[in-house]
């Protein structure tokens, strides 16, 4: 069921740099090691709300009615906004610093769930991207999507926690720079907004 050509395609768009690569870099720098595989956990739970709706049919609600699409981009847009204003802010969830994780585990999870959650298009995303690798003469074709799914979401995991563990090795010759930091925190505010921006120019 799962060729070498969907986990090709697979890993190739996982390891995109998107919101949540981002996301668990910062992380992954801000906190250490361990909190950045919790962000990737995160970011992974994220999907599972978009292959739910893939498969009940939300998506194509998403698709089809352009205000249900505008309402999610929009709230979607201004988490970004507000995640790049709490990486430069003094103080912020997201700095970069020697004295260890000042977040909680729940607080890392909640975050990396909304910024994919806020994101329209996944689930969109399901409903063109899924299909290609299934037949049509597929006895169990829910089953077939929840494998695939599964998989989907196994390699986000897998891919952000190497993204993560390799920017937490970096981490150590990092914190020791003010100005270094200032510039990584500049560059992640600076992503979110980027991001931010790509998706509110998004049309169905």
């Amino acid at each position: 069921m799962f060729g070498w050509e969907f986990l090709l395609t697979t890993l190739i768009v996982v390891a995109s740099p998107g919101t949540g690569v981002v996301y668990t870099l910062a992380v992954a720098l801000g906190a250490g090691r361990r909190a950045s595989i919790v962000a990737a956990f995160g970011c992974t739970l994220g999907i599972v709300p978009h292959l739910f709706a893939a498969l009940v049919g939300l998506a194509a609600l998403l698709h089809a009615s352009a205000v249900a699409f505008a309402a999610v981009k929009w709230a979607g847009v201004g988490y970004l906004l507000y995640m790049a204003w709490r990486t430069v802010r003094d103080g912020g969830m997201l700095r970069v610093e020697a004295s260890g994780p000042v977040r909680s585990d729940r607080a890392i999870v909640r975050d990396g769930i909304v910024l994919n959650l806020l994101n329209p298009k996944l689930s969109i995303f399901f409903v063109a991207f899924l299909p290609q690798f299934m037949t049509a003469d597929d006895p169990t074709p829910i089953v077939t999507m929840l494998g695939l799914g599964g998989v989907f979401m196994a390699l986000t995991f897998a891919v952000f926690a190497l993204y993560g563990v390799f920017a937490a090795a970096m981490r150590d010759r990092v914190v020791s720079k003010p100005s270094v930091m200032r510039a990584i925190r500049g560059s992640f505010a600076a992503a979110f907004v980027g991001l931010g921006a790509k998706l509110a120019l998004t049309e169905r």
